[in-house]
């Protein structure tokens, strides 16, 4: 048997395993939702298992039974060497009677658990249980109360795409149709989404959550501002009374004079009861004369009609419902808005295009959805979510084409596209720069070193040729009228013949 010190250092060494899986779980790489939610899981696990080991190392310190204390005082005592000797003797006389008896240390536990995280099993990766519309996680399958929705009296019907957007929006339905049917679904509603939170996020306390929603559900009822029950006015009864200054009568006779009908306004206005005949409501009236409201009889004051708090307790109680499902609706609004748009990409599809996607999904899942390393044996491209685009769209574009430019470092470019784009851009600029070429529209197409020297030479040729020579083209004209060129006049003027 332990003693008590030693399952405190057993608890504290479990602690302190715990937090650093903890962290090793939080900084494992995950690539996909299972894995982000199976790992939210294990947290989960560790997290209430470090709870436990910390209650009942708390428990262990409080010592209400004072055994910790009797021990340390026989472990600090004159006796020490006798009590460590007992122990000593304790322990032989146990491994002599269990000599196979094999002590699996605690680190081998924890060791197994960093290798299930980095090979996970079948087991392990299937540690919450999904139906096939949920998508382990990632859609919602409301089916079931959108059955129940329809099914309302009073309910406008609607399509399960529609329900999808329109589930939390409660405040729309009026308060009439809100009966015991409505409550039984919202009942069915809010433990699915409750179950289903618990399941895609394990480490939300969705105790405190809920306690949080009442206390602002309270608030708000109390000032008549929760949506879909503000409260209304009275009714006409409640504020057709007309108060009546009594000052101005001094006997019950002189009231009896106003009539039935004023006597019973005046009551009303008070809170009393209007009824009886005219002398009673006169004489009931004028008792209230000159007297505080708290100080009339209680007998005096009309009763509330049966069944009217039972009515308000039934209504609060429905809203107590739509309170928390409103906070479910916003914990899961992004499961909410993928399985819109799953349902839409699902009713755009024909029944075949149904049948090979979903053979497709449940393949993926079993073998290449988690792994890093995509099947692309013929290498095309990666589209925009990480996967080989298709081949027919590959061999579209002429991306199996290849074109490989000499000027750009023997950098090869795929189809016919990115070969011309490639001329305007910074690669091929960089490396006309470096020939002493510029990059004009006379080299478009030109991707050979050699071809683009010998057209640069070819074009510098031509531009020579079609310079202006100041020595031939310029005229001059003598006085007798007589026009040459620049050179031939430059030499007749030396030669003094002009």
């Amino acid at each position: 048997m332990e003693t008590i010190l030693e399952q405190q250092r057993r608890y504290h060494e479990e602690r302190e395993r715990l937090i650093d899986a903890q962290a090793k779980e939080m900084l494992h790489r995950k690539s996909t939702n299972r894995e982000q939610i199976n790992s939210d899981h294990r947290l989960k696990m560790l997290l209430d298992r470090y709870m436990e080991c910390t209650a009942n190392l708390k428990e262990l310190y409080e010592d209400k039974d004072g055994l910790r204390k009797e021990e340390i005082a026989a472990l600090s005592g004159p006796n020490e060497f006798a009590e460590f000797y007992s122990r000593l003797r304790t322990i032989k006389e146990f491994h002599r009677k269990h000599p196979n008896e094999i002590q699996v240390p605690m680190s081998v536990e924890f060791d197994e658990l960093n290798k299930a995280r980095e090979n996970p099993s079948e087991e392990m990766m299937n540690l919450v249980d999904f139906t096939d519309e949920e998508g382990y996680g990632k859609y919602l399958d409301l089916h079931e109360c959108y059955e129940k929705y329809v099914n309302l009296k009073g309910i406008e019907k609607v399509d399960y795409l529609s329900y999808l957007s329109s589930f939390d929006q409660l405040f729309d339905i009026p308060k009439d149709k809100k009966n015991s049917e409505y409550k039984k679904y919202l009942d069915c509603l809010l433990d699915y989404l409750q179950d289903y939170a618990l399941r895609v996020k394990p480490l939300l306390d969705i105790n405190q959550e809920m306690e949080n929603v009442m206390n602002d559900f309270e608030k708000q009822w109390e000032a008549g501002t929760f949506p879909g029950w503000q409260k209304e006015a009275g009714s006409a009864l409640a504020h057709a009374g007309a108060h009546l200054d009594l000052s101005a009568f001094s006997s019950w006779e002189e009231l009896a004079s106003l009539g039935l009908d004023r006597l019973k306004s005046a009551l009303m206005a008070l809170g009393l009861k209007c009824g009886g005949t005219l002398e009673e409501r006169a004489q009931r009236l004028f008792n209230s004369k000159g007297k505080q409201i708290s100080e009339l009889d209680p007998s005096l004051f009309a009763k509330s009609k049966p069944g009217r708090n039972k009515d308000s307790e039934k209504q609060k109680e429905i809203a107590t419902l739509e309170a928390q499902l409103y906070r479910f609706a916003e914990i899961l609004s992004e499961q909410r808005q993928a399985t819109k748009e799953n349902v839409q990409r699902k009713q755009a599809r024909t029944v075949g295009e149904r049948e090979e996607s979903d053979n497709e999904i449940s393949e993926s899942e079993s073998e290449d959805e988690d792994n890093d390393v995509i099947y692309n044996p013929k290498n095309l491209p990666l589209g925009w979510d990480g996967k080989p685009i298709p081949y027919w769209l590959y061999k579209l574009h002429g991306l199996n084409i290849s074109y490989t430019c000499e000027i750009c470092g023997n950098f090869i470019y795929r189809g016919p596209k990115a070969f011309q784009r490639h001329f305007a851009e910074w690669r091929h600029a960089h490396g006309m720069r470096c020939l002493g070429i510029p990059n004009t529209a006379h080299f478009a197409n030109v991707t050979q070193i050699e071809d683009a020297l010998t057209l640069w030479n070819k074009l510098k040729d031509e531009k020579s040729k079609e310079r202006f020579q100041a020595s031939t083209e310029e005229e001059y004209e003598d006085t007798q009228g007589n026009v040459v060129n620049k050179k031939t006049f430059e030499d007749l003027k030396r030669q003094g013949l002009l």
